[in-house]
């Protein structure tokens, strides 16, 4: 199709021509209107599909100012990514062919209308460029040669090049969206380079040209870009990679399985890197057609259906082993990825964790459907696990108790010594008991319902001798409990445990309690490492249970 045909209508076969020859070089074509809307149209549709909503943010060179009117004019009308422009005020040598008058007005327009705004070039300079480098609009920032060189905003991450460049400024346009970033779960690596000029193919020896960039040593420069066909090429061994850590899992199309196999913490989390490093590398292939060029339709197919189970089975691993999940986990590219070419899931990742402290949150995870009786019980198993974990320093002796109650009961279900039914009945017990801080029989009566008092009991039982080799335990160890207590609230000040003196002066009490009313008044036997040890360990419950 001859694009001068119906733009021409009305010229003889000589002004045509001549139309012809004004535009004939690469630049002048680049100008057209129907070489910018084609580009509008597809880095309107490249930034939506791999870029928006992520946090990224990107930069299209124009090949002149009046380019830049024009390609935001058509990005507005497409209406899908917002956009601003930065250009200098427009001045007569501009557009200086006879046919580009229309340029110049459009120029004029513009620029008259960002003054009527912002009222000086300076405030309408400040104000769009802050904007770009917040969270905010715009996401595309349109310029011709302002802002390729000194201007610094690490979210700028795309650059869509409809310019020729040359030496300096193509490489200060390079490394100016090859700043490293990373804010609320965004994280940047590299920059990106859209290159519809074709000055990429050559850049590798441009770049080591000592002329052209006096300054840079050849060994810096060599490698700045890389072809995305690299990156394209990775696929195939991280995904290889991925596949790697369920060799053991005979049944491939068994989730389940998957699942009890990531029952160690450990091999999770090199999942979730291995994961991590695949998605990445498919993000960044997938936006980019040259991925075409590598793989065929169905491998590429392949690899998004196995990074979907992947990422599925990522989310149900972390339900079932009730793992904290930064609702940033998903770092937002990857959930564009997720969102755009794979499956449609929620912005946020949320864990339900289960209450071990509600009956009805137990029962509603023993009755779900659609999951298995292991699941359910590793869910209920990994929930009393972060429980115990969390309160273990307020009680050490009774989470201990029960940590090795259900480190056992998981061990039992593993190597197949309990089946489903038994593993979930014997976690659900273990949890109830935790939830209700059962003790069975072993508290004396006079201890009962006090909390604090059960906890330093628990430390102290059948840890003193008296003389004659008898153990202090039950109603003689509760006492003691208490009056320890006594002496710790008797020493409580604000803010006590970031004050080392009144923490001496508590610790003195407690030595003196022990030499001059345990040793001397009542006989107990205090070797010096039994005593050492008691005291840390009533140092440190007292600064987990009272927190002055």
């Amino acid at each position: 199709m001859d694009p001068f045909n119906g733009g021409g209508s009305g010229l003889t076969d000589s002004q045509k021509a001549d139309l012809k020859r004004k535009f004939s070089r690469m630049d002048a074509l680049s100008r057209t209107d129907q070489a910018i809307r084609a580009k509008a149209f597809d880095i309107s549709e490249h930034y939506r599909q791999h870029w928006q909503g992520t946090g990224f943010k990107a930069q299209l060179v124009a090949p002149s100012k009046a380019a830049a009117v024009r390609f935001k004019e058509v990005l507005d009308e497409i209406g899908h990514v917002s956009s601003a422009i930065v250009i200098s005020p427009p001045d007569e040598n501009e557009g200086n062919e006879e046919v580009d008058q229309e340029s110049k007005d459009l120029v004029r327009r513009f620029w008259s209308q960002m003054m009527a705004k912002y009222k000086t070039e300076e405030e309408y300079n400040r104000q769009i460029i802050d904007a770009f480098k917040g969270s905010g609009d715009p996401e595309i920032l349109i310029v011709v040669s302002k802002l390729l060189t000194g201007f610094d905003a690490p979210r700028n991450t795309v650059l869509y090049v409809c310019k020729s460049l040359k030496e300096h400024n193509l490489l200060q346009a390079i490394a100016r969206v090859n700043r490293l970033y990373e804010d609320g779960g965004t994280e940047k690596q590299f920059g990106f380079i859209v290159d519809y000029e074709g000055l990429l193919g050559e850049l590798d020896s441009a770049l080591t040209t000592y002329s052209a960039f006096e300054g840079y040593e050849a060994a810096d420069l060599a490698g700045t870009v890389h072809d995305v066909r690299e990156e394209i090429r990775k696929l195939p061994q991280l995904h290889d990679q991925l596949w790697d850590l369920f060799k053991p899992v005979r049944n491939k199309k068994d989730m389940e399985q998957f699942e009890q196999h990531l029952a160690d913490e450990a091999l999770r989390h090199e999942f979730y890197a291995r994961l991590k490093a695949f998605s990445r590398c498919l993000h960044i292939s997938l936006s980019s057609d040259k991925l075409f060029d590598v793989f065929d339709e169905a491998k590429i197919d392949a690899l998004k259906r196995d990074w979907k189970q992947f990422s599925e089975l990522k989310r149900s691993v972390q339900l079932r082993y009730q793992e904290t999940v930064d609702v940033r986990e998903f770092e937002p590219k990857i959930q564009k990825l997720l969102d755009d070419h794979v499956v449609a899931m929620p912005a946020e990742t949320i864990i339900e964790v289960v209450n071990i402290n509600d009956p009805d949150a137990l029962k509603a995870v023993v009755e779900e459907t659609g999951v298995s009786e292991a699941s359910r019980a590793d869910r209920i198993a990994s929930a009393t696990r972060r429980a115990i974990t969390e309160k273990m320093d307020e009680d050490p002796t009774f989470y201990k108790q029960f940590s090795e109650l259900l480190e056992e009961t998981i061990r039992a279900y593993r190597e197949k010594r309990l089946s489903e039914r038994e593993y979930l009945n014997s976690v659900v017990d273990l949890a109830s008991k935790v939830a209700r801080k059962d003790r069975g029989r072993d508290v004396p009566e006079s201890i009962r319902g006090d909390e604090d008092a059960q906890a330093f009991f628990g430390i102290l039982d059948g840890q003193l001798k008296t003389e004659g080799d008898e153990l202090v335990a039950g109603d003689d160890a509760a006492a003691i409990a208490q009056q320890i207590i006594d002496i710790i609230k008797s020493h409580l000040i604000v803010d006590i445990w970031s004050n080392e003196v009144a923490q001496n002066n508590l610790r003195n009490a407690i030595d003196d309690y022990f030499f001059d009313v345990l040793r001397d008044e009542k006989g107990i036997d205090l070797p010096v490492e039994v005593l050492d040890d008691l005291e840390l360990k009533i140092m440190d419950l007292a600064r987990a249970r009272f927190a002055a």
